[in-house]
Order: C-alpha cells, then structure tokens, then sequence
C-alpha cells in the first residue's frame, strides 16, 4: 500500500496546482483545443489481466476469467477452487511481485485516465446515447437498468470515461461498440467504486480507485481493476481484451481553420480542379451543403474539388471542416461555370500546283484567275474579242458622223 500512497499523493498536488491555476486565471468559454489519446491508455503489465484486486477477490459460482488474475496487497483470493467455482484461463498472481508491478501500472493508467481534457462534461445517464470517440467526464455515471449505451468508432477509436464518484451499470443493460471499434479502446476512470448490474453486458476497463462489484451473472469484455479495495464476482465471464494496439502518448488536438482563399472559375466540358485548404489536428475532413456545379463532386477526405463541368451558371456552396475538436471551420464558395469560347472558322487553303500535283491545268488555270469557273471560257480570248468590237464600234460611229457633216 505505501508504494502507491506517494505516487497519488503527487498526482493530488499536482491535479490541486493546475486547479488554482484555473481559478487564478478565470474560466472561459469552451476550449478549442483538448488532450486526447492516440491509442489505449497504457495500462503496462495489467493489460493482460481480467481481474486485479489490492485488498480481497472474492467470487461465488462458477465465474469464469479469461485473463490473468491478481491480487496485492492483499493476500486473500477465494471462490476460485475449479468446478464447482471459479476458474482462471491464465495466471493467478497472489501477494506476488507480478501483481505488484501490474497494481503500479494501473496506477499510472488511472492517472493518465484522469488527467485527460474532457471532450464533454456534465455527462450523467448513458442509457439510450450513441457516442464517438472522445473524453466524458460527469460526477456519478450510471447506465440504467435496461438500457444501452452505443460506441460508434472505427478500430483506432477510444473512449476515456471520467467518474468523480462512481459507476453504476445497471441489471440487463448493455454497451453496444460498433463500426469496427473494440473493448481494447474503452476506459472507465472511477473515483471511488464501481458497481456493474446483474446480466449486465459489460466492455472496457473498470480503474476503480476503491472497489469493483460485478453481481450474478454480468459479463464483461475488459478488466476489472480495484487499485486500493477489493474486487466481487458472482458467476460472471471476465474476458481480458487480447490483440489490442500498443498505446501512445497523448497529444493536442487543435480545431480545424480553413486557409484557402476563393475557387476560379470553370468552364461547361473542361477539367476542373480547385483544393479546399485546413489545418488541425488530427487532419479534418470535409463535407459539403448547397449545390456544386453539375459535374463536380467535393472529396472528403482531401478537399478537392474536382470533376468536368456539365452546365453553364454559377453555384453556392459551404465547405464544413472537422477534426472531433469543436468549433468546426466552415466557408461558402460560390463557383462560375461559362460556356466555352467557339474556336475560330477557317479559310479555305490554296490549291497547291506541282509536278506531281493531281491537280489539272484547267484546275490550276481556275485558281489563277485565268478561266471563269462557272463557263470554262479563256479570259484572254474574251479580252481580245471585246476590244475588236470596241475599235469596230468606234469606227461606225466616225462614218455616221462624217455622212452628216
């Protein structure tokens, strides 16, 4: 027990400094930044426990721990004699240096598990609420009778529940996690003692500072932890998480803002390509409302903006920006679709004339401006004939004209 003693008390000191820090500098509005996990809580060599006591484990019936089990300080384990009682699937540590060195590795596991930026506070009634990924925090947590709590992720997904006081599970409920999401991800930080109902379908870790009690029948996917009292079993299934990603160090997250500036225009049948620019982190991802330009579609992940215009006009749209970490960062952007420039009539090219040119002489004749297209007639002859007509003319009017004197 002194072993742990020293440890909390400096987690306290420091928790009691960053409070006055708090209150010295006042409180504000919501953050736009929070401490999050990238990865399970890092609970060392306790990972691989079911059950872990400090003072007592006490079972009735035949519960079943797939998992190691362990006890320390303490020294008293009963109810796990084999069939008719309890049976461990894994090693028992009892008063031994294993469960001492996984009881100090919960520890630090709780205090990370505590020290975490809440991504929502006030949370009491988990019944009927389907919740991502992220940090809860409330006084006294409680899952009603009957009732389910739903866990939408993906398999990096975690969850990190902060009780002040206790849990309560209640009889028949249950935590349904989806989307590809598991119970390695899933923390329960309990102040003082937790309480999981009967046929209760349990999952993630319980790091109770005092006790944990699973009454008849429950089954819990995940561990059941008492850092400083005694874990009760009553015909129960433990099944310790297996496979589960290493854990890593907590970082900050940091609200999107969107860093572009407006798109060009486009035209109707040509690409178009215009990137929807954010910081933050982790990266955010976008979604869009209103209407694109027929043609184009906005890629989530990305932000670019991309396809072949179908019609002329001019759209409006707004770009919103996620990352998990509020405010998001959103933008209305309105693209201009013209129609195309028509290209240019050409002229007719000249009829080249060469010596292998199939071109005939009368054809060549023709675009020499030598014969009259439409006729076939030379135009030189017609020069000729005209100008004998013109002399012969002349000369009839000089005869007329000689008479009448």
């Amino acid at each position: 027990m002194a072993s742990t003693i020293v440890p909390r008390i400096s987690f306290l000191l420091v928790t009691g400094i960053g409070l006055m820090v708090a209150l010295v500098i006042g409180v504000g509005g919501p953050a736009s930044a929070a401490t999050v996990l990238d990865g399970p809580v890092d609970l060392g060599t306790a990972a691989t426990y079911g059950v872990l006591g400090a003072s007592t484990v006490t079972n009735t019936g035949p519960t079943v721990v797939n998992g190691d089990l362990g006890l320390s300080p303490g020294t008293s384990i009963t109810g796990f004699g084999g069939a008719p009682d309890g049976m461990v699937n894994g090693t028992v540590h009892q008063t031994d240096a294993e469960a001492t060195q996984a009881q100090s590795d919960a520890l630090v596991g709780y205090d990370t598990a505590a020290s975490l930026s809440p991504t929502q506070t006030g949370v009491g009634e988990l019944a009927g609420l389907s919740l991502t990924p992220g940090v809860y925090t409330g006084g006294e947590l409680a899952l009603s009778g009957n009732g389910t709590l739903t866990l939408a992720g993906s398999a990096d997904s975690v969850w990190v529940f902060q009780a002040a006081s206790t849990l309560t599970v209640g009889s028949a409920s249950q935590i349904v996690i989806t989307g590809g999401a598991s119970a390695c991800n899933v923390f329960w930080q309990v102040g003082s003692s937790a309480t999981i109902g009967t046929a209760a379908d349990f999952s993630g870790t319980v790091l109770a500072d005092q006790s944990v009690t699973a009454t008849t029948g429950a089954t819990i996917e995940g561990r059941l932890i008492a850092l400083n009292g005694a874990v009760t079993l009553d015909t129960n299934t433990i099944t310790a998480p297996t496979g589960c990603a290493p854990a890593a160090a907590p970082y900050e997250t940091v609200a999107p803002t969107i860093t572009s500036g407006e798109p060009t225009d486009a035209v109707v049948g040509e690409d178009y390509e215009f990137t929807v620019t954010a910081d933050g982190t982790p990266s955010p991802t976008f979604t869009a409302t209103g209407d694109l330009p027929d043609g184009l579609t906005l890629d989530g992940e990305t932000g670019v903006i991309a396809g072949t215009p179908t019609s002329a006009g001019e759209s409006t749209f707004t770009v919103t920006v996620s990352n998990g970490t509020t405010p998001d960062a959103s933008a209305t952007y309105s693209i201009s679709v013209g129609e195309p420039t028509p290209a240019p009539e050409a002229s007719g090219p000249a009829v080249p004339v060469t010596a292998d040119s199939s071109v005939t002489e009368s054809d060549a004749r023709v675009v020499a401006g030598e014969e009259l297209a439409e006729t076939g007639v030379d135009s030189a002859a017609l020069t000729t004939v005209a100008a004998v007509l013109l002399l012969g003319g002349a000369a009839v009017l000089m005869a007329q004209r000689r008479r009448a004197a």
